[in-house]
């Protein structure tokens, strides 16, 4: 039976200081030698892991944490957020002069000119501050929007449409999916489309977003740099990411 593992980015394919190691890029090159199927599932819009998918060879993935998914460079399936949900979400984010996100296959907008929190957050991904737009959702598919309040302010929004749900990467800011959407959800769309079997699916993931899609997979395998909230749902715990955690987690499982 074909078998596939999804490795999740930040934190998982890359270390710490979003280098890829070098124990991970053999692991990966070892995995396909053996005719195993590799692909990424990730929060990110796929503009933002272009290089990784280069240098890795990469050719199908599951972004924006399930709304855009690709097998073998062929997208298989799209679930953008209603335009009647991100005109509610605009109106009460202005409201509080909250910024906004909006985000699809191939680039960004924002809701406002500058914000501190936006040039922070994306400049850890070593992306600029995007230019303004906050109409850019009425002409375009969105798969995700980017939220930037914290914890303490999150109930003014959690009332304001059934079709959100909001996802927490940062202390100031929040990924906003369609309800029901998942990375979890991605994957078993992907793997239903692609002919997969649950049993020989394999996922890495060290985030709280990671946690629906290691209850999903046959054997979803923990990075030991993991959230302590996702390390119950994992079947396996490997090593830390700076400690070759992609190497021997395989090596674990007996893939390598």
């Amino acid at each position: 039976m074909k078998k596939i593992v999804f490795f999740d980015i930040d934190g998982t394919l890359l270390d710490h200081h979003k280098k890829l190691p070098a124990s991970t890029k053999e692991a990966i090159r070892l995995l396909k030698e053996k005719g195993i199927y590799v692909a990424i599932a990730t929060g990110r819009a796929p503009f933002m892991f272009e290089g990784i998918r280069e240098e890795l060879d990469i050719h199908s993935y599951v972004s924006f944490n399930g709304q855009y998914v690709v097998f073998e460079d062929e997208v298989i399936y799209r679930n953008p957020l209603k335009t009647e949900a991100l005109n509610l979400l605009l109106e009460r984010a202005d409201g509080n002069g909250v910024p906004l996100i909006f985000m699809n296959e191939a680039t960004m907008r924002s809701s406002v000119p500058y914000s501190d929190h936006i040039a922070e957050t994306l400049g850890t991904f070593s992306l600029g501050h995007p230019e303004k737009d906050e109409y850019f959702f009425r002409e375009n598919d969105i798969y995700q929007t980017l939220l930037y309040v914290p914890e303490q302010e999150m109930e003014g929004y959690e009332g304001i449409s059934h079709e959100l749900r909001y996802v927490r990467w940062h202390p100031v800011c929040v990924d906003v999916l369609p309800e029901g959407g998942s990375k979890a959800a991605g994957i078993e769309l992907f793997i239903k489309k692609a002919g997969f079997c649950i049993q020989d699916v394999y996922a890495f993931g060290d985030g709280l977003n990671d946690i629906e899609m290691l209850q999903t997979v046959g054997t979803g395998i923990a990075m030991g740099n993991a959230e302590q909230a996702l390390l119950q749902h994992a079947d396996i715990v490997t090593t830390d990411v700076e400690n070759d955690g992609i190497w021997n987690g395989l090596k674990k499982i007996g893939l390598i």
